[in-house]
């Protein structure tokens, strides 16, 4: 009887997993490796701290693929709830509600601020900046330079640490996913009815699925049943050199924190770990001109600052948007608002306060207690939490959290993808391992495909959300397209 073809999956996040899942499945024999010791999931693992649980940012449970859909019920069939949305913008003192309420927008803004905005707009799409090259050209087209300015600027500069005119319009257009001032306007006063529900702006959408322990609790889940079903999950082992020889990698060569290391032997391959650590792993390597493509790929880090809050509900919404230019603070998640069994006891609150870095600067070096006591800081100086309210803290961080999308990165990525091809047994999956803005069911998909790859098809995985409008609405999901890449 033939042996079955040996599968290495670098990275136990959504991705990953799914394809590890899919494979194991479908009668290959499996090997996951993931750097991290003791947790699982990635970007979208949950945190324990004493009972409260967190998340590396919220995340939202929506699809409009049924097949991804249909994989999160088989793992946790009674572990869903199905959350109202609540977020807001808090920009100069006030709360403003997201997505756009006009009236709620107006009142806040004022009369002259408005009939600015209003006019802004009007000049946007009179005398529209072309060709937009950046998210700035890109959002001031579609909004007005003055709500560029107001609800865009400030926070997305936060998250990606550079100014918007250095990001991609085509990142904006994945990111923001076909909205506009009169779509946000035409949802607000007409709201989709349930049947169109699936049909929504992502961006927009006002009620979502989620776990109730978090959404570790489903890459967990996954994780224990890989195992069960005879799968090999090794964790605390980064893979640091992909050996190849004839066009194909045949081992792949992973380093635990003391500098031991072990030898995967591999038929085929699929990675989710940064695309940049992919490229400069392979073993012999690729030309100067790919391995250069790569250097230039970059990542955001990300650290939350956990605070357990006693008292009465803080606030009512999921995530608060912190557009104040006076403090660090990015974004506030309120894990309550999200599942009541985030917090370890009824009476207290967890927040995630979301910091935005670059490993190894000022922020990402400083000491716990720095950090805790910043986060303690900005959001007592907000008006949010008082400080006596808060009785406890941790920090997390994430490298690598986001890649980083300046204009002309797509040139490397096309650089990158054409060496690749000569890599004629590894698959690339997720929003690390492709560079791209992908939502865990966009990684999912990858993953699922990656595998029917493996099986005899010949899906280009770079199709899977490759635009603005999601092509989700197909029985594969739209991922399916089979034709070359662009």
């Amino acid at each position: 009887m033939p042996q079955p073809l040996r599968i290495v999956v670098i990275g136990a996040g959504p991705a990953g997993l799914t394809a590890a899942c899919e494979a194991l499945r479908a009668g290959f024999a499996v090997t996951v490796l993931e750097q991290s010791s003791d947790e699982i999931g990635g970007l979208s693992k949950t945190v324990r701290f004493k009972g409260n649980r967190f998340d590396i940012g919220g995340h939202r449970f929506f699809s409009k693929n049924e097949e991804i859909r249909r994989w999160w019920r088989e793992r946790l069939p009674n572990d869903f709830l199905n959350v109202n949305r609540k977020s807001r913008i808090l920009y100069r003192g006030r709360f403003f509600e997201y997505p756009l309420q006009p009236w709620n927008a107006l009142r806040n803004l004022g009369p002259l601020t408005s009939a600015a905005c209003v006019a802004s707009y009007a000049w946007a799409r009179l005398f529209p900046k072309r060709p937009e090259v950046s998210f700035e050209d890109w959002v001031s087209n579609r909004f007005g330079r003055r709500l560029f300015r107001i609800f865009f600027k400030t926070y997305t500069e936060k998250v990606w640490g550079v100014p918007c005119a250095q990001l991609s319009a085509d990142w904006a257009a994945q990111r923001i996913k076909g909205l506009s001032l009169l779509g946000a306007v035409w949802n607000a006063f007409f709201r989709p009815r349930p049947k169109e529900a699936s049909h929504a702006i992502k961006t927009l959408i006002n009620t979502f699925e989620y776990p109730r322990l978090g959404p570790g609790q489903m890459w967990e889940r996954a994780a224990a049943d890989f195992q069960a079903a005879g799968g090999a999950l090794v964790q605390g082992f980064r893979a640091t050199r992909l050996l190849r020889r004839d066009g194909r990698i045949h081992a792949v060569e992973a380093t635990d924190a003391s500098g031991a290391r072990r030898l995967f032997e591999a038929d085929q391959m699929i990675a989710s770990m940064p695309l940049r650590d992919t490229i400069l792993a392979l073993d012999p390597p690729p030309p100067a001109g790919v391995l250069d493509a790569a250097r230039r790929l970059t990542y955001r880090d990300f650290l939350t600052v956990a605070l357990v809050v006693e008292g009465d509900n803080p606030f009512p919404d999921n995530w608060i948007y912190v557009h104040e230019p006076c403090v660090r603070l990015g974004r506030i998640q309120n894990f309550r608002n999200w599942s009541p069994e985030m917090v370890a006891r009824a009476g207290t609150t967890c927040l995630g306060l979301e910091y935005f870095c670059f490993e190894g600067d000022e922020l990402w070096n400083a000491r716990d207690e720095d950090l805790l006591a910043l986060g303690r800081r900005e959001i007592s100086s907000l008006g949010l939490v008082r400080p006596g309210q808060i009785v406890d803290g941790t920090v997390v961080r994430m490298e690598k959290a986001y890649p980083v999308y300046p204009p002309g990165y797509q040139d490397s990525l096309a650089v990158i993808r054409r060496g690749l091809a000569d890599v004629v047994n590894l698959q690339v999956v997720g929003r690390n391992g492709m560079h791209r803005y992908n939502n865990q069911d966009h990684s999912m998909m990858t993953g699922l495909l990656a595998v029917r790859n493996l099986q005899g098809a010949s899906y280009d995985l770079w199709k899977v959300n490759n635009d603005a409008e999601y092509h989700e609405e197909g029985a594969d999901g739209g991922a399916g397209s089979r034709t070359s890449p662009d």
